[in-house]
């Protein structure tokens, strides 16, 4: 592997641009009812600020990553905050749905530049096992974002209204775009590598299962969590809890994300980071399958739901940073390709989860069965990139 470029790059400038991206996934649900009685819109029209968000957040991430091992870090990165920045003003300012879905689109895909050009970042600038401490933290932004969204949307929505929430995604992206001018270097590898050497390298990216293993693996450990976040008002509600309490209850579980990052930066120096997925992996199935468990048997509490959903966190923080770290390692000529790639299986991952826990009547039972049913696709995909590297899967 090449060596790390020796510049540094503030980690508190990654973490806000990886923020920025993911919080405007679910900071908007709040205030999605003052937005349709304002515009007159409906309530579908509303909920597609955002799915289409989602959406654009995922299908974003697989372009800026070659076009950043092409042109550099720094350029791309900067065009798509002044996207998420102009988008984020015309979505606060949209004098009607139809513009504030489209606005909400742009934002989610100019968004998706800073979750995948600051991981790519710092895998620039970072050896394998400190890269994957440093990942840590932007796992915590991807993963919490969604989490802690819905409380600062709803504050701010009660307090301003909706459309200062939105007004407050254009501001947090200027702030980004005026800090990333006037503090990141260029860290992307000057090789002159031509466009076509570089899609030729994406494309076997692509097609490896020793990629796609540790990607599979990072989108089940991290964000099939989704199935339980997008749930959570329902499952507490048939649990009698009043609907104010859902946001307590998330927050107590981005907690268990931030100790398990936490975690993973005293583990990853002490251990392989195949041993850290190895022994995290198994204990987030396991959490997930004792969720399942209490379900089916009827016994489901407050206190089971959210025993089981901190120990899957806690899992989620520990691990996600190592299979990110590793899948994106696979090949150092596109690390931000590698990069882009991971966040678009991560993310669609999640949109997956969230979609089937959806489905059914049993709220609790429907997002039980696909965190259990993710946990199994993820140890299933970490023995494929074991096996495919040559290296023992036990």
């Amino acid at each position: 592997m090449s060596e790390a470029l020796p510049v540094r790059v503030p980690l508190w400038l990654l973490a806000s641009i990886t923020f920025s991206g993911t919080v405007g996934m679910y900071i908007f649900v709040p205030a999605l009812p003052q937005a349709a009685e304002a515009l007159g819109g409906s309530a579908g029209a509303m909920q597609l600020t955002v799915s289409l968000y989602v959406l654009g957040l995922a299908l974003g991430q697989p372009f800026y990553g070659p076009l950043a091992d092409r042109f550099g870090r720094r350029p791309v990165l900067m065009a798509g905050l002044g996207l998420y920045t102009v988008a984020g003003l015309l979505a606060g300012l949209a004098p009607d749905a139809g513009t504030l879905v489209v606005a909400r689109l742009f934002q989610a895909l100019g968004g998706c530049s800073g979750v995948v050009l600051a991981r790519a970042i710092v895998r620039d600038t970072s050896a394998a096992k400190e890269a994957a401490r440093r990942l840590a933290l932007l796992n915590l932004m991807v993963t919490a974002g969604p989490g802690l969204a819905p409380l600062v949307g709803a504050a701010v929505a009660a307090t301003a209204g909706w459309r200062v929430v939105l007004l407050l995604l254009c501001a947090l992206g200027l702030a980004n775009l005026a800090f990333t001018w006037r503090l990141l270097p260029e860290t992307g590898r000057s090789t002159g590598i031509a466009a076509a050497t570089i899609m030729r390298d994406y494309a076997r990216l692509a097609v490896s299962p020793v990629f796609l293993g540790y990607a599979l693996l990072g989108g089940c450990m991290t964000t099939a969590a989704y199935a339980f976040f997008s749930a959570a008002p329902f499952i507490f509600r048939d649990l009698g809890r009043p609907e104010h309490e859902v946001g307590i209850y998330l927050a107590i579980l981005v907690v268990g994300i931030s100790l398990g990052n936490a975690l993973a930066s005293r583990v990853i120096g002490r251990a392989s980071l195949d041993g850290v997925l190895r022994w995290s992996g198994a204990a987030s199935l396991a959490s997930a399958l004792l969720l399942l468990a209490v379900v089916l048997s009827g016994g489901l509490t407050v206190g089971w739901a959210m025993g089981c959903m901190f120990a899957f966190t806690i899992c989620t923080g520990v691990g996600g940073p190592s299979a990110l770290g590793q899948a994106i390692g696979v090949n150092p000529r596109v690390v931000g390709s590698a990069s882009g790639l991971y966040g678009f299986v991560q993310m669609s991952v999640g949109a997956v989860c969230s979609a089937l826990a959806g489905l059914g009547q049993q709220h609790a039972l429907s997002a039980a069965l696909v965190m259990a049913g993710a946990a199994l696709v993820g140890q299933v995909a970490f023995r494929v990139a074991l096996s495919a590297r040559g290296r023992p899967v036990e």
